[in-house]
């Protein structure tokens, strides 16, 4: 993300990168994000399927609805197979997203980065990926359960037989996405660091950090919260209901 002279607010910024770069500059870094987008809900929501029999065979409950904190736990324990699949894609993304990059696109910036540091590199900000994605994760997973629990009980719906109106899943996946980015902007700024610095930037993760807050203070933390939190509400609400249909779907065929 460019700073400086731009204007910190999202309309300014978006007005800048129009004037500089055009339509084109709002997409810049998408292909890596497209490409993995789809397996890594997939691979996402499997591992909160993995993670709720987790939290079942921890706790000895074989059926019945888990607790808002057993879903927390479980969704927190879905970001570490999505990480695994997330990490490569968020380097060249990132990678793509530094301005006047030399890269010709996706796949010449993979091979160049396979190419100079070989596939460590490739897997490069991985724990900050981690470190952003389970907390952001179990906050994803948990509101939005809770969301439709409470949704539920105002409707009056049985939530073990009922099932919740499209608005009402979109609302909820909405509110999960918001809470995601509230508590993972800060690990996505020291990750988005991290992994589009030229190589010997940072010595590590700690690093990042001190040398961000004493040059641009604590706030550059939440630096981009504020577009994120427009973005997330559409995107999650989308996912989610595209979650249940899917589900719904799959039951219907079984």
């Amino acid at each position: 993300m460019q700073t400086g002279a731009v204007s910190g607010s999202v309309l300014g910024i978006l007005a800048s990168n129009l004037r500089n770069e055009g339509i084109a500059g709002l997409y810049r870094g998408v292909s890596a994000p497209l490409l993995a987008v789809s397996p890594m809900f997939a691979v996402s929501f499997w591992g909160y399927d993995m993670g709720q029999r987790i939290v079942r065979w921890w706790d000895n409950q074989p059926i019945g609805q888990l607790s808002i904190s057993q879903c927390v736990v479980a969704g927190g324990l879905s970001a570490i197979p999505a990480t695994a699949l997330m990490a490569p894609s968020e380097r060249i993304k990132c990678l793509l997203q530094v301005p006047n990059h030399p890269y010709k696109g996706f796949m010449d910036c993979t091979a160049s980065v396979l190419r100079e540091g070989g596939v460590r590199s490739l897997f490069k900000g991985t724990a900050l990926t981690l470190m952003r994605d389970t907390p952001g994760s179990m906050a994803w997973f948990g509101t939005y359960e809770f969301t439709k629990k409470e949704m539920m009980r105002i409707q009056g719906i049985d939530p073990e037989t009922g099932a919740l109106s499209p608005l009402a899943v979109l609302s909820a996946g909405g509110f999960a996405g918001m809470a995601c980015w509230s508590v993972a902007i800060p690990a996505d700024v020291l990750k988005s660091r991290y992994q589009s610095a030229p190589e010997g930037t940072y010595s590590g993760i700690l690093d990042v950090y001190s040398k961000l807050v004493k040059e641009e203070g604590f706030s550059a933390m939440f630096t981009g919260i504020r577009p994120a939190l427009i973005r997330a509400f559409p995107a999650n609400a989308a996912c989610f209901l595209g979650m249940e249909v899917a589900r719904k779907f799959l039951a219907f065929l079984d």
